[in-house]
């Protein structure tokens, strides 16, 4: 189930700057990251069994091709559940097996959403990594590794410092946070995402760090 009711798609552009506290908000204290200095940070926050998170893939992705140098995105998966950190599992070990990339993201969502496997069992999860050139008893090692055990303590950690209540979710710069909701539907959480991070460029321009 997804945690997170959508309030109705919209594809309108954005008819003004973002306002906070209605279109977003804002975090009293930024949750850092591993984003270079002078690099302006993109995350989304997700989950693969959340058919929102699902819906978002394709436009997200779209945006992500677009987005200039000096911004750095990345995925943080959610960790709000038993099942929730499964998945989280399962993508910090195809992380840590060096076979994750775009194609292996939409397969894993493909798996979840559109061919209803819950990959919530270490057998099921290793038997999928097997597609992309590891053995079983390597994916099952790395499922149960101290380094993915490590990441996910890392990732929850961050979910609460961003006090999210559901899934899909962009934080920007570690301060911003959008969600369906306060974007007013799913394709327009790039919109908004897009405004933020030229603010969040105008504000470390002022401040003399690029």
């Amino acid at each position: 189930m997804a945690a997170v009711a959508i309030c109705g798609l919209s594809s309108m552009a954005m008819a003004a700057e973002p306002v906070a506290g209605q279109d977003y908000e804002v975090l009293d204290k930024p949750v850092s990251s591993e984003v270079p200095d002078g690099k302006i940070g993109v995350t989304e926050v997700f989950w693969y069994g959340c058919p929102h998170c699902y819906a978002l893939e394709e436009p997200l992705e779209s945006w992500v091709d677009t987005l200039p140098d000096d911004v750095v995105f990345e995925r943080l998966p959610a960790t709000m559940g038993k099942v929730w950190l499964r998945h989280a599992t399962a993508y910090y070990a195809a992380r840590e097996l060096g076979i994750f990339n775009t194609q292996f993201h939409r397969d894993f969502f493909d798996a979840i959403q559109k061919d209803g496997h819950r990959m919530t069992e270490d057998d099921e999860i290793a038997e999928f990594f097997t597609h992309y050139g590891v053995s079983k008893d390597e994916a099952l090692k790395a499922l149960n590794s101290f380094g993915v055990k490590s990441q996910l303590n890392q990732a929850n950690a961050r979910m609460k410092a961003y006090k999210l209540m559901g899934v899909p979710a962009l934080v920007v710069n570690g301060q911003y946070v959008i969600t369906p909701r306060s974007a007013n539907g799913l394709d327009n959480m790039p919109k908004i995402a897009e405004a933020l991070i030229e603010k969040t460029r105008q504000e470390k321009e002022a401040q003399g760090t690029n």
